[in-house]
Protein backbone atom coordinates (compact mmCIF):
# COMPACT_ATOMS: atom_id res chain seq x y z
CA UNK A 1 0.00 0.00 0.00
CA UNK A 2 1.20 3.14 -1.00
CA UNK A 3 0.23 6.16 1.56
CA UNK A 4 0.06 9.85 1.50
CA UNK A 5 0.65 11.44 5.11
CA UNK A 6 -0.65 15.02 5.19
CA UNK A 7 0.99 16.90 8.49
CA UNK A 8 3.58 14.50 8.92
CA UNK A 9 5.55 16.24 10.97
CA UNK A 10 3.14 16.40 14.30
CA UNK A 11 2.76 13.88 16.40
CA UNK A 12 -0.22 11.89 14.60
CA UNK A 13 1.46 12.16 11.31
CA UNK A 14 4.68 10.90 12.40
CA UNK A 15 3.25 7.62 13.95
CA UNK A 16 1.19 7.15 11.33
CA UNK A 17 4.47 7.25 9.03
CA UNK A 18 5.94 4.97 11.35
CA UNK A 19 3.14 2.80 11.56
CA UNK A 20 3.34 2.51 7.64
CA UNK A 21 6.71 1.35 7.77
CA UNK A 22 6.25 -0.80 10.48
CA UNK A 23 3.40 -2.72 8.88
CA UNK A 24 5.45 -2.86 5.69
CA UNK A 25 3.81 0.20 3.32
CA UNK A 26 5.30 3.06 1.87
CA UNK A 27 4.54 6.53 3.14
CA UNK A 28 5.56 9.48 1.68
CA UNK A 29 4.58 12.74 4.28
CA UNK A 30 4.59 16.16 4.27
CA UNK A 31 4.50 19.13 6.86
CA UNK A 32 3.23 22.62 6.98
CA UNK A 33 5.15 24.59 10.09
CA UNK A 34 7.71 22.14 11.00
CA UNK A 35 10.42 21.01 8.59
CA UNK A 36 11.58 17.13 9.11
CA UNK A 37 14.00 15.22 7.51
CA UNK A 38 12.21 13.67 4.18
CA UNK A 39 9.09 15.48 4.31
CA UNK A 40 7.88 18.07 1.59
CA UNK A 41 6.49 21.45 2.33
CA UNK A 42 2.30 21.69 1.83
CA UNK A 43 0.04 23.83 3.02
CA UNK A 44 -3.59 22.36 3.89
CA UNK A 45 -5.35 25.33 2.50
CA UNK A 46 -3.34 25.78 -0.92
CA UNK A 47 -5.85 24.17 -3.22
CA UNK A 48 -3.66 23.82 -6.34
CA UNK A 49 -0.12 22.38 -4.43
CA UNK A 50 -2.92 19.75 -2.18
CA UNK A 51 -4.11 18.60 -5.73
CA UNK A 52 -0.61 18.68 -7.06
CA UNK A 53 0.91 16.53 -4.25
CA UNK A 54 -1.55 13.77 -4.39
CA UNK A 55 -1.85 13.20 -8.30
CA UNK A 56 2.19 13.04 -8.05
CA UNK A 57 2.26 10.43 -5.35
CA UNK A 58 -0.31 8.57 -6.84
CA UNK A 59 -1.13 7.08 -3.28
CA UNK A 60 -3.77 4.26 -2.65
CA UNK A 61 -4.62 6.04 0.57
CA UNK A 62 -4.66 9.54 1.61
CA UNK A 63 -4.36 10.20 5.56
CA UNK A 64 -4.72 13.99 6.37
CA UNK A 65 -4.31 14.48 10.42
CA UNK A 66 -3.06 18.10 9.48
CA UNK A 67 -5.60 20.32 11.27
CA UNK A 68 -5.67 23.70 13.91
CA UNK A 69 -6.02 21.71 16.97
CA UNK A 70 -5.34 24.78 19.67
CA UNK A 71 -9.13 24.92 20.70
CA UNK A 72 -8.74 28.77 22.08
CA UNK A 73 -7.20 29.96 19.06
CA UNK A 74 -9.97 28.34 16.87
CA UNK A 75 -12.48 30.19 18.89
CA UNK A 76 -10.67 33.28 18.30
CA UNK A 77 -9.99 32.68 14.85
CA UNK A 78 -12.92 30.45 13.57
CA UNK A 79 -12.15 31.46 9.67
CA UNK A 80 -8.85 30.04 10.23
CA UNK A 81 -9.79 27.44 11.99
CA UNK A 82 -12.69 26.14 9.17
CA UNK A 83 -10.02 26.81 6.18
CA UNK A 84 -7.62 24.15 8.14
CA UNK A 85 -9.60 21.89 9.71
CA UNK A 86 -13.05 21.54 6.96
CA UNK A 87 -11.92 23.42 3.73
CA UNK A 88 -8.53 22.30 2.91
CA UNK A 89 -9.34 18.91 3.91
CA UNK A 90 -12.37 18.71 1.60
CA UNK A 91 -10.37 19.83 -1.35
CA UNK A 92 -7.96 16.92 -0.71
CA UNK A 93 -10.49 14.24 -0.35
CA UNK A 94 -12.12 15.51 -3.67
CA UNK A 95 -8.21 14.92 -5.18
CA UNK A 96 -7.70 11.52 -3.42
CA UNK A 97 -11.61 10.65 -4.82
CA UNK A 98 -10.56 11.77 -8.60
CA UNK A 99 -6.98 9.83 -8.29
CA UNK A 100 -8.67 6.23 -6.68
CA UNK A 101 -7.41 6.58 -3.67
CA UNK A 102 -9.46 6.61 -0.15
CA UNK A 103 -9.21 9.36 2.35
CA UNK A 104 -9.01 9.45 6.04
CA UNK A 105 -10.20 12.74 7.98
CA UNK A 106 -9.02 12.88 11.48
CA UNK A 107 -11.81 14.32 14.01
CA UNK A 108 -12.36 14.38 17.89
CA UNK A 109 -14.46 13.61 20.69
CA UNK A 110 -14.70 17.91 20.53
CA UNK A 111 -17.62 16.93 18.40
CA UNK A 112 -19.57 15.96 21.12
CA UNK A 113 -21.18 18.39 24.22
CA UNK A 114 -19.72 16.08 26.73
CA UNK A 115 -22.79 15.26 28.98
CA UNK A 116 -23.30 11.43 28.39
CA UNK A 117 -19.75 10.27 27.18
CA UNK A 118 -17.95 8.15 26.19
CA UNK A 119 -20.07 8.20 23.06
CA UNK A 120 -20.13 5.69 20.24
CA UNK A 121 -19.86 6.59 16.36
CA UNK A 122 -23.43 7.09 15.84
CA UNK A 123 -24.11 9.55 19.19
CA UNK A 124 -25.85 12.40 17.88
CA UNK A 125 -22.33 15.52 17.63
CA UNK A 126 -23.55 19.01 19.17
CA UNK A 127 -20.09 20.91 18.94
CA UNK A 128 -19.79 23.24 22.19
CA UNK A 129 -16.64 25.08 20.58
CA UNK A 130 -15.40 26.60 16.81
CA UNK A 131 -12.91 23.66 17.16
CA UNK A 132 -15.42 20.77 17.66
CA UNK A 133 -17.65 22.81 14.73
CA UNK A 134 -14.40 22.64 12.36
CA UNK A 135 -13.90 19.05 12.35
CA UNK A 136 -17.88 17.85 12.63
CA UNK A 137 -18.11 20.34 9.25
CA UNK A 138 -15.18 18.48 8.46
CA UNK A 139 -16.24 15.28 9.02
CA UNK A 140 -19.78 15.51 6.88
CA UNK A 141 -18.00 17.15 4.10
CA UNK A 142 -16.21 14.50 3.26
CA UNK A 143 -17.92 11.49 3.92
CA UNK A 144 -20.37 13.60 1.71
CA UNK A 145 -18.50 12.93 -1.60
CA UNK A 146 -18.80 9.33 -0.85
CA UNK A 147 -15.83 7.42 -1.73
CA UNK A 148 -13.78 5.37 0.00
CA UNK A 149 -13.86 7.99 3.10
CA UNK A 150 -13.06 7.56 6.73
CA UNK A 151 -13.55 9.06 9.56
CA UNK A 152 -10.92 8.71 12.74
CA UNK A 153 -12.08 10.33 15.97
CA UNK A 154 -9.28 10.17 18.89
CA UNK A 155 -8.56 12.67 21.58
CA UNK A 156 -6.02 13.21 23.79
CA UNK A 157 -2.88 11.60 22.09
CA UNK A 158 0.32 10.91 24.12
CA UNK A 159 3.02 9.13 22.99
CA UNK A 160 6.97 9.97 21.52
CA UNK A 161 6.40 13.02 20.14
CA UNK A 162 9.69 14.59 18.29
CA UNK A 163 8.11 18.40 19.12
CA UNK A 164 7.77 16.96 23.00
CA UNK A 165 4.23 19.16 22.83
CA UNK A 166 1.70 16.52 24.04
CA UNK A 167 0.15 16.45 27.52
CA UNK A 168 2.54 13.80 29.00
CA UNK A 169 5.48 16.03 28.14
CA UNK A 170 3.51 18.84 29.69
CA UNK A 171 3.36 16.54 32.63
CA UNK A 172 6.53 15.54 32.94
CA UNK A 173 8.61 18.51 32.50
CA UNK A 174 6.49 20.34 35.39
CA UNK A 175 7.33 17.72 37.97
CA UNK A 176 10.91 17.80 36.57
CA UNK A 177 11.51 20.87 36.73
CA UNK A 178 9.56 21.90 40.51
CA UNK A 179 6.97 23.50 38.52
CA UNK A 180 3.27 23.64 39.68
CA UNK A 181 0.46 22.78 37.08
CA UNK A 182 -3.01 23.17 37.17
CA UNK A 183 -5.07 20.39 35.71
CA UNK A 184 -8.10 19.95 35.14
CA UNK A 185 -10.03 17.29 37.60
CA UNK A 186 -13.18 17.31 35.88
CA UNK A 187 -12.55 16.63 32.20
CA UNK A 188 -13.14 12.77 31.56
CA UNK A 189 -12.04 11.69 28.24
CA UNK A 190 -10.29 8.66 26.84
CA UNK A 191 -6.14 9.04 26.37
CA UNK A 192 -5.08 7.43 23.23
CA UNK A 193 -1.25 5.82 22.68
CA UNK A 194 0.03 7.60 19.63
CA UNK A 195 1.10 4.34 18.75
CA UNK A 196 -1.95 2.23 18.79
CA UNK A 197 -4.19 5.14 16.98
CA UNK A 198 -1.61 4.21 13.89
CA UNK A 199 -1.15 1.25 13.80
CA UNK A 200 -5.59 0.72 14.02
CA UNK A 201 -6.00 3.75 11.29
CA UNK A 202 -3.27 1.67 9.13
CA UNK A 203 -5.43 -1.74 9.76
CA UNK A 204 -8.63 0.04 8.83
CA UNK A 205 -7.19 1.20 5.11
CA UNK A 206 -6.09 -2.36 4.79
CA UNK A 207 -8.71 -3.95 5.46
CA UNK A 208 -10.74 -1.16 3.12
CA UNK A 209 -13.24 0.16 5.98
CA UNK A 210 -15.01 3.13 5.50
CA UNK A 211 -17.35 5.32 7.49
CA UNK A 212 -16.61 6.80 11.07
CA UNK A 213 -14.77 5.05 13.68
CA UNK A 214 -13.03 5.91 17.53
CA UNK A 215 -9.84 4.99 17.75
CA UNK A 216 -8.77 5.68 21.09
CA UNK A 217 -7.50 3.85 25.01
CA UNK A 218 -10.00 1.62 26.19
CA UNK A 219 -10.58 3.00 29.34
CA UNK A 220 -11.83 6.88 30.25
CA UNK A 221 -10.40 8.88 33.32
CA UNK A 222 -10.07 12.59 34.15
CA UNK A 223 -7.18 15.01 33.16
CA UNK A 224 -5.92 15.02 36.66
CA UNK A 225 -6.24 11.31 37.08
CA UNK A 226 -3.93 10.93 33.95
CA UNK A 227 -1.32 13.13 34.96
CA UNK A 228 -0.70 11.23 38.55
CA UNK A 229 -0.81 8.09 36.84
CA UNK A 230 2.11 9.62 33.97
CA UNK A 231 4.18 10.63 37.42
CA UNK A 232 3.37 7.22 38.56
CA UNK A 233 4.97 5.41 35.66
CA UNK A 234 7.29 7.52 35.10
CA UNK A 235 8.61 8.02 39.07
CA UNK A 236 7.65 11.15 39.57
CA UNK A 237 6.74 13.30 42.33
CA UNK A 238 3.05 14.52 41.42
CA UNK A 239 3.07 17.18 44.46
CA UNK A 240 3.34 19.96 41.77
CA UNK A 241 -0.20 18.94 40.09
CA UNK A 242 -3.24 21.02 41.08
CA UNK A 243 -6.33 19.59 40.40
CA UNK A 244 -9.05 22.44 39.37
CA UNK A 245 -12.39 23.05 37.90
CA UNK A 246 -12.13 23.31 34.36
CA UNK A 247 -14.31 26.61 34.14
CA UNK A 248 -11.51 28.08 37.16
CA UNK A 249 -8.72 27.90 34.19
CA UNK A 250 -10.52 30.75 32.00
CA UNK A 251 -10.20 29.07 29.08
CA UNK A 252 -11.88 30.81 25.99
CA UNK A 253 -13.37 27.98 24.59
CA UNK A 254 -15.73 25.50 25.88
CA UNK A 255 -14.69 22.25 26.77
CA UNK A 256 -16.89 18.82 26.70
CA UNK A 257 -16.37 17.72 30.34
CA UNK A 258 -17.87 14.07 30.31
CA UNK A 259 -16.85 12.82 27.24
CA UNK A 260 -14.43 9.97 26.04
CA UNK A 261 -14.93 8.04 23.32
CA UNK A 262 -16.47 3.81 23.24
CA UNK A 263 -14.64 1.75 20.82
CA UNK A 264 -16.19 -1.91 21.05
CA UNK A 265 -16.51 -0.93 16.84
CA UNK A 266 -13.11 -0.94 16.76
CA UNK A 267 -12.13 -3.79 18.65
CA UNK A 268 -14.46 -6.02 17.09
CA UNK A 269 -13.07 -5.24 14.05
CA UNK A 270 -9.35 -4.84 14.15
CA UNK A 271 -6.41 -6.77 15.56
CA UNK A 272 -4.66 -3.95 17.01
CA UNK A 273 -5.30 -3.23 20.79
CA UNK A 274 -5.68 -0.14 21.91
CA UNK A 275 -4.26 0.22 24.99
CA UNK A 276 -5.74 1.95 28.23
CA UNK A 277 -3.31 4.27 29.87
CA UNK A 278 -1.02 3.19 31.62
CA UNK A 279 -0.13 0.28 29.71
CA UNK A 280 0.17 3.21 27.26
CA UNK A 281 2.32 5.13 29.49
CA UNK A 282 4.68 2.37 30.22
CA UNK A 283 4.95 1.78 26.66
CA UNK A 284 5.99 5.64 26.14
CA UNK A 285 8.37 5.27 28.75
CA UNK A 286 10.43 2.14 27.18
CA UNK A 287 10.31 3.65 23.88
CA UNK A 288 11.70 7.25 24.79
CA UNK A 289 14.14 5.26 26.99
CA UNK A 290 14.95 2.70 24.18
CA UNK A 291 15.76 5.83 22.45
CA UNK A 292 17.66 7.48 24.93
CA UNK A 293 15.18 10.82 25.34
CA UNK A 294 14.44 11.95 28.71
CA UNK A 295 11.22 12.76 28.21
CA UNK A 296 10.80 16.11 28.55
Amino acid sequence: MRALVIGASGQVGAALLDGLAARGHEGTGTYAHHPAEGLAPLDVTDAAAVERAIAETAPDWVLCPAGLTHVDRCEEHPGQALAINRDGPLVAAHAALRAGAGFVFFSSEYVFDGLAGPYAEDAPARPLSVYGRSKWEGERAVLGLGGRALVVRTTVVYGPDRQAKNFVYQVLRACRGGERMRVPADQVSSPTYNADLAHATVELCERGLTGVYHLAGDRVLDRFAFAQLACAVFALDPSRLEPVATAALGQRAQRPLRAGLAVAKAQAALRTPLRGPEEGLRAMRQALEAAGQRSG
